[in-house]
């Protein structure tokens, strides 16, 4: 008897999450993790607080299944002073279990089979199951590390240009970058902005750390929202969440904006998915959303800071690094070491080192083209970056 395959050809396809599986790894170990992306130091406490008074207050119901009206109208405020959008709460906004569903929610929405999606490669590993599951196509064109002839990651807009076509439905752009820590520039957001308009495709940005990047006037380092350029308006699904900017990874809590058409599809693939985000999560999103602009100066200055030192600890211990303009992580190259390649090295960090890193060919579709490289972050306490600064001695 011929048995029938009990997983799917979808579910099969694609491989448990590298970064997880480094996380698992450091505890199995005793390793410092400077591998997945949460914070270990405490999210502020006026945040936690707003979130135990909604408890506390009753707040533990089913919200609005696309967000609760209160949250949705401080997404609005936000957005409004921080990128000078006016944005319809009621209209214009889904509330997502973290940009994570934000994004396949998306993809589920916009994408039919056989259509095509540009990334940038590398590229945050979650995006190649994202296609798998809605279906379509993915397109890679290649980020460049920094070299002699340019000091940031960069694309080739011939090769850009010609990845886009009649099938091309949409262009995945994280910036700041994840993992390389690229910052898009407004003139190359220009440019992927007039191919969209060009070939009719959607630009769907995962801006989760748009406010940690590191200002640089001379090289004109700034974060730019793809929806604020001429054309992009009604193109752009603009994905977010509470996570990065205000240390609180494990809320789940995300959101999406783009015009009411892209939205009613974004909010009928999400209603299904998870009926909605956790209620006084929300509430007390409602709070950080309402914080000063002084509250994104300083995490702005201390994660610039943690990337300095970081930074100085590697090339030290005999890495090439390339230089994050935002997020908080940072490629290196480990070619010095003399390893076959990045899991071997990677291994060897977490087994003899004691500190754990994110392999960098879970970051590219060939393998090969990540086996020189390992990914750093640095969203930890001083404690801690000190503590992996001192068995990172032990490589020199």
């Amino acid at each position: 008897m011929n048995l029938k395959p009990r997983v799917s050809r979808k579910a099969s396809s694609f491989t448990e999450s590298v970064i997880r599986e480094m996380t698992r790894q450091a505890t199995l170990h005793g390793a410092i993790n400077l591998s997945q992306g949460f914070p270990d130091f405490p999210a502020p406490a006026d945040i936690k607080r707003a979130a135990c008074d909604a408890i506390e207050a009753d707040i533990n119901q089913y919200a609005v299944t696309w967000g609760a009206k209160r949250f949705r109208d401080a997404i609005a405020a936000k957005t409004k002073w921080h990128l000078g959008l006016d944005i319809d709460p009621d209209r214009e906004i889904v509330v997502t279990c973290g940009s994570t569903e934000a994004m396949i929610a998306t993809m589920l929405a916009v994408m039919n089979a056989g259509d095509e999606v540009i990334v940038f490669e590398p590229y945050y590993e979650n995006y190649g199951p994202d296609a798998i599951l809605s279906d379509s196509v993915m397109r890679y064109v290649t980020l460049h590390a920094p070299d002699e002839t340019d000091s940031t990651w960069h694309f080739d807009r011939d090769e850009l240009r010609a990845a886009f076509n009649e099938r091309t439905k949409a262009i995945i752009i994280t910036t700041p970058h994840n993992p390389t820590g690229k910052v898009f520039t407004r003139d190359e957001l220009r440019f992927i902005a007039d191919l969209c308009i060009e070939f009719d495709a959607l630009a769907l940005t995962d801006e989760i750390y748009e406010h940690i990047w590191y200002p640089d006037a001379a090289r004109g380092i700034e974060h730019v929202a793809m929806a604020t350029l001429d054309g992009m308006r009604d193109r752009t699904v603009t994905i977010n969440s509470l996570s990065k900017t205000y240390s609180v990874t494990g809320w789940r809590v995300g959101y999406a904006i783009a015009s009411p058409d892209l939205i009613n599809g974004i909010r009928q693939v999400h209603d299904f998915l998870t009926v909605g985000a956790a209620a006084p999560l929300q509430e007390a999103g409602v709070y950080a959303m309402g914080l000063p602009r002084e509250y994104y100066d300083h995490l702005q200055t201390e994660y610039q800071r943690r990337r300095d030192f970081l930074l100085g600890v590697l090339e030290e211990t005999g890495f090439k690094c390339y230089r994050p303009d935002g997020a908080y992580y940072i490629i290196t190259d480990i070619s010095a070491f003399g390893f076959e390649d990045d899991v071997k090295f990677t291994q060897h960090l977490i087994k003899d080192i004691g500190v754990a890193v994110v392999p960098g060919s879970s970051f590219y579709r060939k393998s090969n083209l990540g086996a020189q490289q390992v990914r750093f972050c640095y969203c930890k306490k001083d404690e801690t970056l000190a503590a992996a600064a001192e068995r990172l001695q032990k490589l020199r």
